[in-house]
C-alpha cells in the first residue's frame, strides 16, 4: 500500500472500491468508526455520491474540514462498466427485484444492437426509477414502490442529463457488456431499460461498476477493509503519543 497521512484536523479524501451489497452508508459507517477509534473523537465523514448495493467500484469519501470540499467532487462526470440483460426486465430496472419474461432478442444481430445503444449518447431525457431515492410528492419513490397499495400511483417525471460516451464491449449471448460516461444524476438502471425498451425485448442492469469521478479512478482506492488497516496504526500512535505527554 502506499503511503497514508491520517489528519482528523485537516482532513481528506479517501477513495473506496465499495463490495458488492455493501451500502454506501455501510462503507461510510465503517470508515467513521476506525477514524473515531484512531482520532479518540468524533470525525466528520461524507461521500461524494452513493452507490447502490448491487453496484461495485470507485466511492469518494472525505472527512475533517475536507467535507466542505465534496461538492466539487459530486458534479464531475461519472464512468461505468456493466452488464445489460436482454429479454427480461425487473420492476426495479436491476437485480434487485425478481426478473420477468420480455420479447424474444435471439434474432437481433451486434448492428441492431450497437445501433440502439447509439441512440443514448448526448442530451437525453430519462425518467428515474420507481424503485429510487428521488422523491415523488414528497416521499422516497422506493417507498412508494414497495407498498402494493400504492405503486401505481408513482410516475417519476424525466429529466434531462448526458451521456457524453456509451460502448458496446462485448456480446454473449443476451448479455452486452458496456462502458458508459455520464452527468450526475444519470441511472444506469433506467438506461439499461430504456436500451431494451427500443430493441423490443426488454432488458434490465444486471451487472454495475463505477470505475472513475472525475480525475479519480477506482484503480488508485482501497476497500473498507484495506481502509481500516491504513487508520488502526494511528490509534497505536495517539495511545504513545499520550503516555509521553
Amino acid at each position: 500500500m502506499d503511503a497514508f497521512d491520517f489528519t482528523p484536523d485537516t482532513g481528506g479524501l479517501v477513495l473506496v472500491d465499495k463490495p458488492l451489497t455493501w451500502t454506501s452508508f455501510d462503507v461510510v459507517g465503517k470508515l467513521r468508526g476506525a477514524m473515531r477509534i484512531a482520532a479518540g473523537r468524533k470525525i466528520k465523514v461524507g461521500h461524494a455520491g452513493t452507490l447502490d448495493p448491487l453496484a461495485s467500484g470507485l466511492l469518494i469519501l472525505a472527512y475533517g474540514p475536507f467535507t466542505k470540499k465534496l461538492p466539487l467532487i459530486t458534479g464531475a462526470e461519472k464512468t461505468y462498466t456493466g452488464t445489460i440483460t436482454l429479454g427480461s426486465t425487473t420492476p426495479s430496472y436491476d437485480l434487485e427485484t425478481p426478473t420477468e419474461p420480455g420479447g424474444p432478442w435471439e434474432h437481433l444481430d451486434e448492428a441492431a444492437i450497437r445501433a440502439a445503444f447509439a441512440r443514448f449518447v448526448g442530451t437525453i431525457e430519462q425518467r428515474p426509477p420507481n424503485y429510487s431515492a428521488k422523491r415523488f410528492e414528497g416521499e422516497r419513490a422506493y417507498f412508494l414502490a414497495r407498498d402494493s397499495e400504492r405503486a401505481h400511483l408513482v410516475e417519476m417525471k424525466p429529466v434531462s442529463v448526458v451521456v457524453s460516451a456509451l460502448d458496446v464491449t462485448a456480446i454473449r449471448g443476451n448479455e452486452v457488456d458496456f462502458e458508459v460516461h455520464v452527468s450526475k444524476g444519470t441511472y444506469i438502471r433506467s438506461l439499461a431499460h430504456d436500451i431494451g425498451q427500443v430493441l423490443g425485448c426488454g432488458a434490465h442492469l444486471s451487472a454495475l461498476r463505477r470505475t472513475r469521478i472525475g480525475d479519480y479512478d477506482v484503480q488508485n482506492a482501497y476497500t473498507p477493509a484495506e481502509w481500516s488497516e491504513r487508520i488502526a496504526p494511528y490509534t497505536k500512535d495517539r495511545v504513545i503519543n499520550r503516555t509521553i505527554d
